[in-house]
């Protein structure tokens, strides 16, 4: 079973070598006791079936592939938005590893983050010895300008208090009073990757303005704030920062962790790429208004630009698909005073055209999409907009609100008849949706592709073929820099979804001389 330099194999097509084929055969009948293929090709159709979906939609005390991941992943994204800022993690080094590997995975960059390590005896103890090495250790080592803190389960089980710790450490001497350090909360047994960035940002609307406010006039600098939420499309980011400048707008894009996530292979190591400068978070509150690109997932950051800044938080849906695009637009240029631009009025009918070109093919396709919360409506009401029939759509860590919001949508338009709206379910219930009331294709993230595979297994005639859109997308390459918001972002969208439905097309009319009089080469 070795391998040669002038012969290398990856594991697809190396596991197929007879060495190998040999070698798993007895580890799955001497180690793995794994029941008789008969066996499990009855279980696995008796789960295909509706009897089945009434017992799965039963579960209560069990969630498999929530499509969903735990608070600290979204305060790790909220804090490398920000100029000269390292992630630190109080908390276990394995829970910081799989921050690091998650991101690596769909970003397929490195991702700075540190933890305090904590083990056994902090479990019992506390963690404050650990917090007060792992601050001094990590501004000695990575000479950071700001260390923005999270937790995890454990420090959260046991109660350590983030405020008492960071402020015991400053003055201990280990960093000096003056560094700054936000913090946040954010067990990972509540909420989800969303709620940790909207607690995180808080945070560091929290550390930098709370107290700083006796000189703040709202509206005095002239500019609007973006909030992005959970983004890991870089494009949208770059879509934002367009957007604004062809309309002449000062803003501020409130976090912003494109470059630290997407920097050039050019020789030149860096540790910390771009960031919204921390000095635009102290001016936020003089801005005319803060708008949130994400408001589903931001309600504590509402909740303080509101009070705190005393901002009106202006409602926007997220900027996703034609007409929301239009709304968000709209507001920017009420708000501060500009004409929407020329190349945006034309981006815009490059669109209305791309829809009307795709429209043929895509009328009465039957979608089922899963994902976070803005996402999903956004798309659900860009299927709308394209004459395409969400079936499903299914939100794990969404509210009743965001349900009715979802259905409210679907009601306005005729396309919308036919679809269910599912809160608090997983995958496996998703699955079980996919066998009994099959849509023609699957929108999400990487994980739906198990979903495919088992409804391929039942036969061609069921599968449901999975677009890649979401997060995390860990098979595909490079699919994160792309768009899903604004303009450009749809056309991106619309492009991927029906050149999935072409590409379906084509798979099942290429039968020569059985399928392919449709077979064409214009379409």
């Amino acid at each position: 079973m070795s391998q040669t330099v002038e012969k290398i194999k990856p594991c697809f097509p190396l596991f197929r070598d007879e060495d190998y084929v040999d070698n798993l055969a007895k580890k799955r009948e001497l180690v793995e006791e794994v029941p008789s293929m008969d066996k499990i090709e009855e279980t696995f159709a008796w789960t295909t079936t509706k009897e089945y979906q009434e017992l799965n939609f039963k579960r209560e005390a069990l969630t498999i592939n929530p499509a969903k991941a735990c608070q600290p992943l979204g305060a790790v994204l909220c804090a490398l938005g920000f100029e000269k800022t390292l992630p630190y993690v109080h908390g276990s080094q394995g829970c910081v590893a799989y921050f690091r590997t998650y991101f690596n995975r769909h970003f397929k960059e490195p991702v700075a983050c540190v933890s305090d390590s904590m083990t056994e005896d902090a479990a019992v103890f506390g963690g404050q010895k650990n917090m007060f090495d792992g601050l001094e250790n990590a501004k000695a080592l990575y000479k950071p300008e700001c260390i923005a803190v999270s937790t995890t389960c454990m420090a959260e089980v046991i109660g350590d208090d983030l405020n008492a710790f960071i402020g015991n450490a400053k003055k201990e001497g280990h960093i000096p009073p003056e560094f700054p350090t936000p913090f946040a909360h954010t067990p990972s047994f509540v909420g989800s990757h969303t709620t940790g960035w909207d607690n995180m940002f808080e945070g560091f609307q929290r550390y930098f303005t709370l107290n700083e406010m006796e000189d703040k006039v709202v509206g005095s600098n002239g500019k609007i704030n973006l909030v992005p939420g959970f983004e890991t499309y870089l494009g949208n980011y770059r879509v934002m920062h367009r957007m604004m400048q062809e309309m002449g707008v000062d803003y501020s894009l409130l976090c912003d962790p494109t470059e630290v996530l997407d920097t050039p292979a050019d020789g030149e190591f860096r540790l910390y790429a771009g960031g919204t400068p921390i000095a635009e978070m102290k001016d936020a509150p003089n801005a005319i208004d803060t708008l949130l690109l994400q408001p589903w997932q931001l309600p504590k950051t509402k909740k303080f630009a509101e009070i705190t800044w005393k901002h009106p938080v202006s409602h926007i849906n997220i900027p996703m698909g034609l007409e929301w695009t239009d709304e968000f637009l709209m507001k920017v240029s009420e708000l501060t005073g500009k004409e929407i631009s020329e190349s945006l009025a034309k981006e815009r009918g490059r669109l209305v055209d791309m829809m009307t070109d795709s429209h043929t093919w895509l009328h009465g396709k039957k979608f089922a999409l899963y994902g976070d919360a803005d996402f999903v409506l956004g798309l659900t009401k860009f299927l709308l907009e394209l004459g395409a029939e969400p079936t499903h759509v299914l939100c794990n860590q969404a509210n009743k609100r965001w349900k009715k919001e979802v259905e409210k949508v679907l009601a306005s338009s005729p396309y919308g008849a036919g679809a269910e709206v599912h809160i608090g379910k997983d995958l496996w219930h998703l699955r079980s949706l996919c066998f009994t009331d099959k849509p023609d294709f699957l929108i999400g993230n990487s994980y739906g592709k198990f979903i495919q595979r088992d409804t391929l297994h039942k036969g061609k005639e069921f599968e449901v073929p999975l677009i890649r859109l979401g997060f995390p997308i860990f098979d595909r390459h490079h699919l994160h820099r792309m768009t899903t918001l604004g303009y450009e972002g749809a056309m991106y969208m619309l492009t991927t979804i029906v050149n999935a439905v072409l590409e379906r097309l084509d798979e099942e009319t290429r039968e020569m001389g059985v399928t392919d009089f449709n077979y064409d080469l214009v379409r």
